[in-house]
This record gives C-alpha cells, structure tokens and sequence, in this order.
C-alpha cells in the first residue's frame, strides 16, 4: 500500500488542510477496509471506478466521489479489487463556506458529489496521475468557493484552533465568553459550520492527542495515555477510545495495520 499526502495551493490552504492518495501496491493484494477515525474533519473520497469499488458495511456500493461529514460513529469502508483513492481532508469548519449546506446534516453520512461536481468525475478518470486529479480537485473547489456567498465564520474558526491546540483539554464555558457568546448560540454555530457540539468536538480532539501517542509508542502503559490526555482513568479512556474507533486501545496496538492520517487500512 502506497500513502500520500500533497499540500493545497495556497489559494486553497484556509478550507484545506491535506490531500491524500492511497493506491495499491505491487503484491497483488485487493480487498482492504478503510477505517474511518474521528478526526473532526470532513472530506472528499474519489475512487477510480476502473480499479475497485467502494461499499459500506450493507455491501451496498458508494458513489465513485462522495462528500462525508463529520464521522463519530465507527464505520468501514470495503475496497474491492485493487485500488487508486484520492481524497481531500478539509478544516472542520469548511463544509458551510464551500458548500454551502450546514454540516450537521453530513454528520455520520455522506453526498453523492457526481451532481455538484458535474465536470469534474470526467477530468478524473482521465487523469494521467493523483498529481493531476489533486490539481483537478483544487480547481474545480475554488470555483465552489469563488461561487459561495457563505463566508468562513472567524469565531467558530477562533474556537477549533484553540480546542484543537489544547486537545481538547479547555474550559469550554471560557471560551464562549471570551467570544461573548450565549451558551445557544456557541452551540448553533459549531452545529451549523462543524456538524457537531464544541463538547463532542473536544472529546474528538482528546481521543485523536491519544491515538497519535498509541501511533508513535510515546507512552510505557495505557494509563500514561489516560492521564497525559485529560482522561479521570483508564477505564474511561478505553470506553471512549472504543467509541470513536470501534476497538480498544489494546486491540489497536496487536492488529495488523496500516494507519493513514485519517484512516486506519486493513
């Protein structure tokens, strides 16, 4: 398995944080799950429809290119036959300003993008390599942007750098009034411009500080990744490490795996 990321253009970097590319490799293996992790942040998946297929958990097959919301629950992705995915990792806050739509209504699920993105699936599969279709992606998102008449909202977005830069270890009701903004309307904002509540968006942020300490062995025992994260004990850091990935931290450090950024490959 090949994994790539490559940076946006700068006229993209305030909505995009990475692109990505995941393709086979050369041993001949088809048939991987992708296992999306919360990270508190939507993105775009484009599957060449000529390599593999994608299915959700039902078996049902995805579209070739789908937008996916803020994704808490644990799920899987089944790739069949071998595989060139391409994918775009937005800001947590980007879907309202790009797409114009409020992102809770993408939580947990996803948009079949071969309408709104019309020219784009063509140019795609005609694409000589994930160089030219990252190039693709990014011209055809700024013209989104350029079209959009929703503007990045600066308090939201002044709210997730500081949540994301504690990992998710901040006094929430502070950061509220320091915005001077009602309990409400902190609540309508991050539910419109993030697709989930500030509380679930911390806890994301404090499950993805341990998960990078489990991927980089920084820690002697469980415990020390409980408690260097915020966590009251063990116990309750392997509940919640279960909740966002669909396994325990014990069974996450024996599988077999293959972790790209946002995503966990078997």
């Amino acid at each position: 398995m090949k994994y790539q990321q490559v940076s946006p253009p700068p006229y993209l970097k305030n909505y995009i944080r990475y692109f990505w590319v995941l393709e086979s490799d050369d041993t001949g293996q088809s048939g991987r799950k992708l296992l999306p992790l919360a990270d508190g942040c939507p993105g775009i998946i484009f599957q060449h429809s000529s390599s593999g297929s994608f299915s959700d958990p039902r078996h049902e097959h995805l579209p070739e290119i789908f937008l996916y919301g803020q994704t808490v629950k644990p799920t899987e992705i089944n790739l069949g036959g071998r595989f060139q995915t391409v994918g775009v990792c937005f800001y947590p806050y980007a879907l309202k300003s790009v797409f114009g739509f409020d992102a809770s209504e993408l939580t947990d699920s996803c948009l079949d993008l071969t309408l709104l993105l019309n020219n784009v699936k063509e140019p795609l599969l005609n694409a000589s390599s994930p160089k030219n279709q990252v190039e693709i992606f990014s011209t055809h998102l700024d013209r989104l942007i350029q079209k959009s008449s929703h503007q990045v909202d600066h308090a939201t977005e002044y709210a997730l750098s500081q949540i994301v830069q504690a990992k998710g270890n901040l006094p929430l009701r502070d950061l509220q009034r320091k915005l001077k903004l009602s309990e409400r309307g902190f609540q309508r904002r991050f539910n419109q411009h993030v697709g989930i509540s500030p509380k679930l968006f911390s806890r994301v942020c404090r499950f993805q500080a341990a998960l990078g300490q489990l991927k980089n062995n920084d820690y002697a025992n469980l415990s020390d990744v409980a408690f260097d994260n915020g966590y009251a004990d063990q116990s309750h850091f392997i509940r919640s490490f279960k909740e966002f990935a669909g396994f325990s931290p014990y069974q996450f450090q024996k599988r077999d795996r293959k972790i790209a950024e946002n995503f966990s490959v078997i």
